[in-house]
């Protein structure tokens, strides 16, 4: 028995290498739970927010949409191009994303009635036992029959989909880290594709993040999307049993 009794993967990898398709097989193929940064970023500059308040304070009503919703285009014209006003913003919104993370993550947990008193609040355990519901232990049958819970491994798992993991620092909310890595020149055309951007404007993207080798060489599950999903898949399907 493991001594984390929630397998918490973060995903993470460069812009336009390929997360949501890996997410979105995780979630489908073994229904497992995916907690989105991208998501809780933007819960964080909803209209009214104090969050976007301080982003118009900075920038001005041209940052906004006539809705009242961020102009994001307009944002990553200033933010990309000048490091100091990316890591600005970076100080607003990454703060409330770890937040809704750890508050997501105790959410499962307590829906699936694992906090125990040998648990901390993301499900590390503090002496030996085994799986509970409530006051006690858990048949292996019924945790297979659990939401999010992986049968190769009786864990509930957890996938969180952060693509700053490293730059945010948010490392340690995870169990494991596993890295999404293409070629430098897929990962260029996919983003100009998929964004309508020129070369220049992909590049800034991609250049404002930490390096992809950097990535990988943290990580305990490289995923190379350089060539075709099945073959990718069923690398994924061999880590998930490990």
């Amino acid at each position: 028995m493991s001594d984390r009794i929630v397998r918490t993967i973060g995903l993470t990898g460069g812009i336009a290498t390929g997360k949501t398709a890996i997410s979105n097989y995780l979630a489908y193929t073994y229904g497992f739970p995916i907690l989105d940064a991208d998501i809780y970023a933007r819960e964080a500059v909803h209209p009214g927010s104090p969050i976007l308040d301080s982003i118009v304070g900075r920038y001005g009503a041209v940052i906004l949409l006539p809705d009242g919703n961020l102009n994001r285009p307009e944002l990553g014209n200033i933010i990309f191009c000048n490091a100091a006003e990316r890591q600005w913003l970076d100080q607003q919104i990454h703060p409330y994303v770890r937040r809704r993370l750890v508050e997501e993550t105790q959410s499962y947990i307590a829906a699936l009635n694992l906090v125990s008193p040998d648990t901390d609040e993301l499900g590390t355990k503090t002496q030996e036992s085994g799986f509970w519901e409530g006051d006690r232990e858990l048949e292996p049958s019924v945790v297979e029959k659990k939401p999010g819970f992986c049968a190769q491994t009786d864990r509930l798992t957890l996938v969180l989909v952060v693509p700053l993991l490293f730059e945010a620092n948010m490392t340690d909310l995870c169990t494991e880290i596993w890295v999404v890595y293409c070629s430098p020149e897929v990962q260029l055309q996919r983003l100009m594709h998929r964004d309508g951007l020129s070369c220049d404007r992909a590049n800034a993207r991609i250049n404002a993040q930490m390096p992809l080798a950097n990535k990988c060489q943290q990580a305990d599950v490289v995923l190379d999307n350089s060539s075709t999903l099945d073959s990718l898949f069923l690398y994924i399907d061999s880590q998930i049993r490990s």
